[in-house]
């Protein structure tokens, strides 16, 4: 989930956050929380006036994790760190010439709020990537992007063949944000691939950094599809999510950001891996919420995901041809070639909002 609340407010999630290092936060209209997984679900009213950038706070000296090379802000950090970056590329010099620095800070800047800056075009909701990889990339347990580049080309099962890096980016752009892909030479592909690639300097190649694959629920905790309890996770949601995205799940304008859609025309599409019940759980359990991350058992975390993932979203067109080689996922609700039906929207009934 992703609420994000006014000071002084007992609960929040993760939202459209503004990126900067320190504790100070500023009000952003620009996609953030979740979807890519990649995704997961938050964004903002992205379309209004760019985000407002300014520079680093780096006042005090705040924990880190990760290792020294590749500082991360911990899972465990608090609603006063959702600005803060370990590496802010638009503040600290960049070891390239100036035209790849250029490019390294402009796909900063399209990660954080695609509809500001260029690639409203690709973009069919109210997500961006930070919406998933939130601090920028640089968070533990929400999706870091820091030291992955090295790990394309990378085999999915999803596709059943290696996919190159700007693939996997362009399938973010076609789930996650129900677009689609800008072609391979356009600036906002290059700059994005180059954003990651400098998070990721240093990293060697091939090498998987520790971590990622941190968002799981253990195969041992995983509830079947029959097992999962909507009415549980409808009152979990208005006890955890819904002060920020809202009862009808549309997301809230709180004053420091604006969350994204958790579901309807400006949420995720059901090709995305958010739309998988055991996948969007792992990012609920340890980036969520946002001023308690890690407070979520497995179990509510399933349940929360269960009823955000038992509401009507965008059909991805060509879902059908996933999976080619087989082993379609058991926790995808949307995905008619696993259930004809789909198992939750089956049992709604009362516990439609």
């Amino acid at each position: 989930m992703t609420p994000i609340v006014p000071p002084g407010s007992p609960r929040c999630t993760a939202a459209r956050f503004g990126e900067g290092r320190g504790p100070s936060l500023r009000r952003l209209r620009g996609p953030t929380l979740v979807a890519g997984l990649f995704l997961a679900a938050c964004g903002s009213g992205a379309g209004d006036a760019a985000p407002r950038e300014s520079a680093a706070d780096t006042s005090g000296e705040l924990p880190t994790a990760g290792t020294e090379r590749f500082p991360l802000v911990p899972a465990s950090a608090a609603i006063d760190q959702v600005n803060r970056l370990p590496r802010n590329p638009l503040t600290e010099a960049i070891e390239a010439d100036s035209a790849t620095a250029e490019r390294i800070r402009f796909g900063y800047r399209v990660a954080r709020d695609p509809r500001a800056f260029g690639a409203a075009e690709f973009v069919g909701n109210d997500l961006a990537c930070f919406s998933c990889h939130m601090n920028g990339g640089q968070r533990e347990g929400a999706l870091p992007l820091v030291g992955v580049a090295g790990l394309f080309p990378q085999f999915r099962n999803r596709d059943d063949r290696m996919v190159s890096l700007r693939e996997r980016i362009d399938g973010c752009f076609m789930r996650s944000m129900n677009g689609t892909p800008p072609p391979p030479d356009h600036p906002v592909a290059l700059a994005l691939q180059a954003y990651i690639h400098w998070l990721s300097e240093g990293q060697p190649e091939g090498e998987s950094p520790p971590w990622r694959g941190q968002n799981r629920i253990p195969e041992e905790a995983r509830l079947a599809i029959e097992d999962l309890d909507l009415s549980k996770g409808r009152r979990l949601y208005a006890d955890k999510c819904a002060q920020c995205h809202g009862d009808d799940g549309q997301g809230l304008d709180v004053g420091l950001a604006t969350p994204a859609p958790l579901w309807g025309d400006r949420s995720w599409n059901d090709g995305a891996g958010a739309s998988r019940i055991w996948t969007f759980a792992g990012f609920i359990r340890y980036a969520m919420p946002l001023n308690a991350p890690g407070s979520l058992t497995d179990e509510e975390s399933q349940h929360i995901a269960a009823w955000v993932n038992s509401q009507d979203r965008p059909v991805f067109p060509t879902k059908a041809a996933d999976y080619p080689g087989g082993g379609r996922p058991g926790d995808a609700v949307y995905d008619t070639l696993v259930f004809p039906v789909h198992p939750l929207k089956a049992r709604l009934g009362a516990d439609r909002p």
